[in-house]
């Protein structure tokens, strides 16, 4: 089975990083994850510079967007800075020609409605400028997330075909086998569960887990250092049949040889 693999990883040279590690992909952030601020390019040749260097090295790019972002909650203070900063990262993702911008799904507050989160994801999606595909990621925990459980991500799917926007075809869905066994889904039959949600699935991060079954806990670990058996990531990532990123720690080249199982692994 041919499928692409890769790593998140530094910004400030993601060749070199794809490089290091093997990698067919990389993914990235544009500046602070933490914070609101514009998107930035920390490349320091620039952004045709690293789109024509990836192309010829046959490197596909992927942007993650901050983990601030949470464009579902009722707070206007965050909502709206996070819609506008959604649409920067997306527009300054597509000069780079990346394949994908990925983000968390969010949450609403304990005493909120989960309704008005969903509703907003609708609205979000019905605005937003789609210049490359948005891949929203399940998450770990939080018991008014939006897209922790299976049932929560149906109903966010929901919203989102529901927004009218033209270009839903570039919104997609990014499965976190983390999240997953962290939220206590069950990860030999998840690939089918998500896909008769949303019908595709369009990037895999495939994450070990520091932590036990249903935690709720977000910690990757290295695959054979964890609480998911390395093979049922391995059947994950085979059922879903799309590219990868692996998210684990990279000490003395973890992330490399969590790339190079997924190589040997595979059908």
């Amino acid at each position: 089975m041919t499928v692409k693999l890769g790593a998140h990883v530094d910004q400030a040279d993601p060749l070199a990083e794809a490089a290091d590690r093997g990698a067919d992909l990389v993914q990235f952030f544009l500046g602070n994850p933490q914070d609101y601020k514009a998107p930035k390019l920390a490349y320091a040749d620039g952004e045709e510079a690293l789109k024509e260097r990836a192309a010829a090295g046959g490197i596909d790019l992927y942007v993650h967007a901050p983990y601030r972002l949470n464009v579902a909650n009722t707070n206007n203070r965050i909502r709206i800075p996070s819609r506008k900063l959604l649409q920067q990262t997306l527009d300054k993702a597509a000069e780079i020609d990346v394949k994908g911008v990925i983000v968390h799904g969010g949450h609403v507050g304990d005493e909120d409605d989960p309704e008005a989160g969903f509703d907003n994801w609708r609205k979000c999606i019905e605005r937003a400028q789609l210049p490359v595909p948005l891949l929203i990621e399940n998450t770990a925990g939080g018991e008014n997330a939006m897209a922790r459980q299976l049932d929560r991500i149906a109903r966010l799917w929901d919203a989102v075909q529901a927004s009218g926007n033209d270009r839903l075809e570039n919104v997609g869905f990014c499965l976190d086998t983390c999240h997953f066994h962290a939220a206590g889904e069950e990860l030999p039959t998840i690939v089918e569960k998500v896909k008769a949600i949303t019908g595709r699935i369009d990037l895999v991060h495939a994450n070990g887990s520091r932590d036990e079954f249903g935690s709720g806990a977000d910690r990757h670990s290295n695959f054979e250092e964890g609480h998911i058996d390395p093979a049922d990531i391995v059947a994950v990532v085979q059922a879903a049949g799309a590219p990868v990123v692996v998210e684990t720690p990279n000490a003395d080249h973890g992330q490399k040889a969590d790339i190079d199982y997924l190589r040997a692994h595979l059908k």
